[in-house]
C-alpha cells in the first residue's frame, strides 16, 4: 500500500515532485516573482513620475489592461490542448518582457495603454500555463507540487518587493528604469529555463497499439459544461480573500477601528509568513479529490470566522481592535491557503483529460474576474459597516457548500490521470515527460522517459 503523504519518510517529504523539470520550474517561479515584485510596486509610480501621467490616466490604463488580460487564461488553455505547453509558456514569457520593454520607448498615453494591455494578456495566460505544466509534470503529486511552488513564489515576491523598496528610496528616473529592466531580464531568464524543460505528456495524448485506432470522440468544451461553469462562477466569490486582505483590511483599519494605522502593512506581512510556513504542510489534507471536497467545510468556517472578527474589531479600544484584526487576518489567510488547495485539485478533477487546457483556461477567468469585481465588493462592505462582514462571510460559506454539492462522490473516486482512451488506446501518464513534436512510436517505447 502506498503511504499517505502525512506518513511519508522525512526525506521523501522534502523531495520535489516532477523530477528535474519540476525543480527547474520552481526556480522559474522564484525568478518570475522576484522580477514581478521588483516592478509591481513601482509601476504606478513609474507612470506618474517618469511618463508624467495623471492619477486618473493611470487608473484607466490599469483598468483597460486588466480587461484585456481576462482573455488570457481561456486563450492559453485552448492553445495548450493543441500545442506543446512549454513552447506556449516560453512565448508568453517573452511577450511579457517585450511589452514591458516597449514602455521605455515612449511617453505617449495611447501607446502606453496599448503596450500595457498587450503585456497583460500573456501575463494572465502564463499563470494558467504554469498550472497546467505543474499538473502534467507532477501527476498524482500535483497538490504537493503546487504548494511548494506557491511557497517559492511568495518568497520570490517578498525578495522582489524588498528590492523595489530599496531602489525607490533613490526616486530617480534611472532607478525606475532599472526596476523595469530587471523585470524584463527575469522574463528572458525564465524563458531560457523553460525552454530546457521537456514537454510533459498531456492526458489527451494517446498512443495506440499497432493496427489499432482510437474511436473518434467529440472534443469536450467547458462552455457547454454547466457544472464546470457553475464551479468557476463560485470560484470568483471564493477568491475574494485576495481583495479582502489587500484592499479591505487597510481601508477597514483606517476608517472603522481604533487599531494603529501601521497595522495595515503588518497584516500583509503576517499573510506572507503564514502562507510560506503552512502551504506545504497543509497540502496533505488535499492529496485526493475526496479530501479536497471535504476541505471546503473548514474553508467556509475560516471565512465566516474572519468576517465575524472584522466586525468585532469596530468595537473596543486599540488593543481589542488590534487583536480582532489579527485574528481576522489569520482566519482569512487560512481560508486562502485551504481554498488554494481545494481549488487546484477540483479544477483539474472536474476537467476531462482531452480538454484539460481549455477547462483550466476557463477556470482562470475566476481570478481575473475577481481582480476586477473584488475591490468593488470589498469597498461596499467597508462603506456599509460592521454588519457587512458576517454577511459576506455567510455568502462565502454558501459558495463553499455549493461547490461541495457540485463535486459528486463519483468525482472523488476518479483516478488522477483521466485520459478518455478506449479499446487498445493507452494514455500516457502526466508524470512522464516527452519531447515536443516527438513522432509516434510503438507502445513499448512510449512509456520510456525522454530524459534520464
Amino acid at each position: 500500500m502506498e503511504p499517505t503523504p502525512s506518513r511519508l519518510p522525512f526525506v521523501r517529504r522534502l523531495a520535489v515532485p516532477g523530477g528535474r523539470d519540476g525543480r527547474r520550474m520552481l526556480v522559474v517561479a522564484v525568478i518570475d516573482k522576484v522580477g514581478t515584485g521588483l516592478w509591481t510596486g513601482a509601476a504606478a509610480l513609474y507612470f506618474h513620475y517618469v511618463a508624467h501621467l495623471s492619477i486618473s490616466q493611470i487608473g484607466v490604463l490599469m483598468g483597460l489592461s486588466g480587461i484585456l488580460g481576462i482573455a488570457g487564461p481561456p486563450l492559453a488553455g485552448r492553445l495548450a490542448d493543441r500545442f506543446p505547453v512549454t513552447r506556449i509558456l516560453v512565448a508568453a514569457q517573452l511577450a511579457r518582457g517585450a511589452a514591458l520593454l516597449a514602455l521605455l520607448t515612449t511617453n505617449d498615453y495611447v501607446l502606453l495603454v496599448l503596450f500595457s494591455a498587450l503585456g497583460s494578456l500573456p501575463d494572465r495566460a502564463s499563470s494558467v500555463l504554469t498550472k497546467l505544466f505543474a499538473a502534467r509534470v507532477a501527476g498524482p503529486h500535483r497538490i504537493r507540487y503546487q504548494s511548494i511552488q506557491r511557497t517559492a513564489a511568495n518568497i520570490g515576491w517578498a525578495v522582489g518587493a524588498a528590492g523595489a523598496a530599496a531602489a525607490l528610496t533613490v526616486g530617480t528616473t534611472a532607478s525606475y528604469q532599472v526596476l523595469l529592466l530587471a523585470n524584463v531580464a527575469s522574463y528572458v531568464v525564465i524563458g531560457v529555463l523553460t525552454l530546457r524543460c521537456a514537454e510533459p505528456s498531456a492526458p489527451s495524448r494517446i498512443v495506440t497499439g499497432l493496427g489499432a485506432s482510437p474511436a473518434p470522440t467529440e472534443a469536450a468544451t467547458p462552455w457547454r459544461d454547466r457544472r464546470y461553469l457553475a464551479f468557476t462562477g463560485s470560484e470568483i466569490w471564493l477568491f475574494l480573500d485576495d481583495s479582502i486582505l489587500q484592499v479591505g483590511f487597510p481601508l477597514w483599519i483606517v476608517h472603522a477601528t481604533d487599531a494603529p494605522v501601521g497595522l495595515a502593512p503588518l497584516v500583509l506581512v503576517l499573510n506572507s509568513v503564514l502562507v510560506i510556513a503552512l502551504q506545504v504542510p497543509l497540502s496533505r489534507f488535499a492529496s485526493t479529490t475526496a479530501a479536497a471536497r471535504r476541505l471546503l467545510v473548514p474553508v467556509g468556517a475560516a471565512f465566516l470566522t474572519g468576517g465575524v472578527a472584522l466586525a468585532a474589531s469596530a468595537g473596543g479600544g486599540p488593543w481589542f481592535a488590534t487583536a480582532a484584526v489579527l485574528l481576522a487576518a489569520v482566519a482569512f489567510t487560512l481560508a486562502e491557503i485551504l481554498h488554494s488547495l481545494s481549488s487546484w485539485e477540483l479544477s483539474i478533477a472536474l476537467a476531462p483529460g482531452e480538454a484539460q487546457g481549455a477547462y483550466l483556461g476557463v477556470h482562470g477567468l475566476a481570478q481575473s474576474a475577481q481582480r476586477s469585481l473584488g475591490p468593488v465588493v470589498v469597498g461596499v462592505a467597508v462603506s456599509v459597516g460592521p454588519f457587512a462582514w458576517p454577511v459576506l462571510g455567510a455568502t462565502l460559506v454558501a459558495a463553499c457548500l455549493a461547490q461541495h454539492r457540485l463535486v459528486r462522490p463519483s468525482d472523488a473516486r476518479r483516478p488522477v490521470t483521466a485520459a478518455g482512451s478506449t479499446g487498445a488506446a493507452k494514455a500516457l501518464s502526466p508524470a512522464e515527460p516527452v519531447r515536443p513534436h516527438a513522432p509516434s512510436q510503438p507502445e513499448s517505447n512510449a512509456q520510456r522517459p525522454s530524459r534520464p
